[in-house]
This record gives C-alpha cells, sequence and structure tokens, in this order.
C-alpha cells in the first residue's frame, strides 16, 4: 500500500462519528437501491407471467396482420407443422391452439357482444391459468361438444348460471351463418375485468365445426420455461419459419406486442423508479460533498503546513480523492452486503399484496410478490452511488489547489 493510501485511509477515522455518519448514509441508499431495484425487476416479472398466463402467452405465432386486425379468415393454415417446431424446441414449456371469433351471445332476456374461442382443454390446462380459475361448475373434458366455459362478469350481464343456455350467432370463415347453442359448465374469475367481462370458452373442434374453420386456428400460444428464454425462442420458431417458407406469411409475437398496455405500465413505473433512485443519490452525494467541506475547513492549516513542505496541490487533490474512494466503498459494500441479505430474506418468503392496488389486480395478482436478486440489480443502484458521490467530491477535493501556503496557514 502506498503512502497516500496510508495517509488517506488514517484521514478517514481521524473523526469517526462523521466519517460513520457518512458511511452509514451510503450504506443505506446502497441497501435500498439494490432491494428496490430487485424488487421492481421482481414485480415486473411477477406481473408479466401472472398475465400472459391468463390470456396471451409469452409468444404467439399468428397470420401476418391478425394482431391489428382480428379477421376471422387470417389463419395459421396448418398448426400441426407449428406444433412440430415447438416441441423440438427444449425452451418450450407447453404450447396450445386457438380460435377466436366477436359474436352474438344471447341468454333469454339478453344479448351482449362478445369473443368466442375455440381451445383444446387439455393443452390449455398446461399453457394457461384458466383451469385453476374456475369459481363455479367445472373446466372443460376432451369429450365435451357444445359447453362452454363463461365470465364471471358476462355471466352476470346475462343472467346465466351452470346449466343455463346460451345462443350464439357470428359468421364463419367462409362467410356463412355460424349459430349454436352452448351450455355453461364452468363460470371463471381472473381479476380481469375485460377478460370476464367479454370471453366465452368452447372446445377446440366444435368451434372449427360451427365457425367452419377447416382445421385451421388463429393462434398457436407458447408458454415459455421462463421469461428470459422468450426471446431465444422466438428467433428459433422465426428461423423454422424461414426455412420451410409457408405459403402464407405467419408472424412470431413476443408479449410486448401482445400486451403493450402492459409493457406501457412497466415503463412508467420504471421511470418513476429512476427519478426516485436519482433524488436519493443526490441526498447522498450532498452528505458527501458537506463532510468534504467540512473536511477541508477543518484541515486548512493542515493543508498548509504540507504545501510548505512541499506538497504539490496535485497530490493533495489525489489525496482527498483516495479519501472519498475509501469512505464511498465502505459504505457500498456494506450496501450492497445489507440489501443482498433484505432481498434474498423475501425473495424466499415473498411480500404480502393482499390488498394490492387496482392496476396488480388487472393483472391477476392478489397474492405474494418477490424480488428477483440479480448481478444487474445488485451492482446498478451501487454503482451509481460511486459515480455520484465521487463527483461531488470533486469540487472539495479541486479547491484545495487555489490554496497558497500563507494565507492557509494564517486561516483561522
Amino acid at each position: 500500500m502506498s503512502i497516500d493510501m496510508k495517509m488517506a485511509w488514517r484521514n478517514v477515522w481521524r473523526n469517526p462519528r462523521r466519517t460513520g455518519l457518512t458511511v452509514s448514509a451510503i450504506a443505506f441508499a446502497g441497501m435500498l437501491l439494490v432491494f428496490m431495484l430487485s424488487f421492481q425487476l421482481g414485480s415486473y416479472e411477477t406481473m408479466i407471467n401472472a398475465a400472459v398466463m391468463v390470456q396471451t402467452g409469452h409468444l404467439q405465432v399468428q397470420a401476418e396482420g391478425y394482431q391489428e386486425n382480428q379477421s376471422i379468415r387470417k389463419v395459421v393454415p396448418h398448426p400441426e407443422k407449428i406444433g412440430e417446431i415447438l416441441s423440438g424446441i427444449p425452451e418450450v414449456a407447453a404450447w396450445t391452439c386457438r380460435t377466436s371469433a366477436f359474436s352474438l351471445v344471447s341468454s333469454e332476456d339478453r344479448t351482449y357482444g362478445a369473443l368466442v374461442v375455440g381451445i383444446d382443454p387439455e393443452r390449455e390446462a398446461r399453457t394457461s391459468t384458466l383451469e385453476k380459475l374456475i369459481r363455479e361448475g367445472a373446466y372443460l373434458a376432451d369429450s365435451d361438444t357444445n359447453q362452454a366455459l363463461v365470465g364471471k362478469l358476462l355471466a352476470r350481464n346475462l343472467h346465466v348460471g351452470i346449466g343455463d343456455e346460451i345462443t350464439v350467432l357470428g359468421q364463419g370463415r367462409d362467410g356463412s351463418v355460424a349459430a349454436t347453442v352452448v351450455t355453461v359448465k364452468g363460470i371463471y374469475s381472473s381479476g380481469q375485468d375485460a377478460f370476464d367481462r367479454t370471453a366465452i370458452h368452447v372446445p377446440l373442434p366444435f368451434f372449427q365445426e360451427v365457425y367452419f374453420m377447416r382445421d385451421a386456428v388463429h393462434r398457436v400460444v407458447v408458454l415459455a420455461q421462463s421469461l428470459g428464454k422468450v426471446g431465444e425462442i422466438e428467433r428459433k420458431v422465426e428461423a423454422a419459419l424461414a426455412e420451410k417458407e409457408p405459403v402464407r406469411p405467419l408472424a412470431v409475437l413476443g408479449w410486448q406486442e401482445l400486451m403493450p398496455g402492459l409493457r406501457q405500465a412497466i415503463t412508467v413505473d420504471l421511470i418513476g423508479g429512476f427519478i426516485f433512485w436519482f433524488l436519493l443519490v443526490l441526498v447522498v452525494a450532498f452528505s458527501i460533498l458537506n463532510t468534504f467541506l467540512m473536511a477541508i475547513f477543518e484541515r486548512t492549516r493542515e493543508f498548509g503546513v504540507m504545501m510548505a513542505m512541499g506538497t504539490t496541490p496535485g497530490r493533495l487533490t489525489k489525496l482527498l480523492l483516495i479519501e472519498s474512494l475509501f469512505m464511498t466503498m465502505v459504505g457500498i459494500v456494506l450496501g450492497i452486503l445489507l440489501g443482498c441479505g433484505v432481498t434474498l430474506f423475501f425473495e424466499s418468503y415473498g411480500i404480502d399484496v393482499g390488498g394490492a392496488s387496482e392496476m396488480l389486480k388487472q393483472y391477476g395478482i392478489s397474492g405474494r410478490m418477490y424480488p428477483r436478486l440479480s448481478v444487474i440489480s445488485a451492482l446498478t443502484g451501487p454503482g451509481l452511488v460511486l459515480v455520484i458521490t465521487f463527483l461531488a467530491a470533486l469540487y472539495p477535493a479541486l479547491k484545495v489547489r487555489r490554496l497558497k501556503p500563507v494565507e492557509a496557514l494564517s486561516f483561522v
């Protein structure tokens, strides 16, 4: 260790109380930033997974332009070929096919517009949480034909319950009238009002027969093993589709394109978090600035003696910056250790959000949320503290360069 570093370390602890308060402020800021960033990233992952498990999946294969204009004629003509591709990708946890059509649904005394969705009951149970959302009645079986699952709010609007009949009237893929009567087998509640108010699910073969789909589907829905695998799956599916050169162009869309509202909500929340973090770091920076300004005033005569003995202003500046770096690094290391400890605790036990806000309820989150500690969340916040506090220490350190030995020795 050089003489400058030894002197800097000694000077840091010449006033233990002030140094302790400054290090504690830095450590607290570092701990808070590690935990907050881990919690935010973890909550986003929970929110995304909860939302995609109800409706969209992590990604979908659709006909080109179907997302913008959901016409019943825009189909995936050979879903079994897409299934073969997906079955060969190890990152895929599950996949299923869906068809959908906007139709009129009527009970004895009420009529509403609804989205009729055809699902494969067995595959759907592995790909989404629909089976777990059933609140009354039972889930669809593979042998069912004209049975239906109805959202809780739509069932309330139609005044129907388990065993009641609903008349469905829509347009088939070939332009003909698609009409049928289904029996309510189950009523589900997802917590997403728009979904519970507008959707009705029927078995896929039954849908294809009523709407003249000729084995085609509108969506092949994919569930990834983890959120981080979505991009890799998307690239592999696109490459496989390009090799097969389908007659009709198909699009592979990730959850960001499928749920732009969720992406925007996360972006807005993240921006708000960055603003808070920046203000917190500024408070710590002013604490460092105040500490070093006070240190310079107290040690002005000392600096005068050192300069009179031949110490250059540049070396004094270097000494002060090393002191700042020592103090900041001690605080940051403590902050990272404390932040990681707190985060790992809540990562195991979770944070109860039983009284979640309406925004969280819209995405089906009403239980516990878990922070996710990562290298990014552990180092980003403390790294920002290190840079800002070091810059804050530059001003008082550079003031030393303007000191004159005679004036410094006579300073009272």
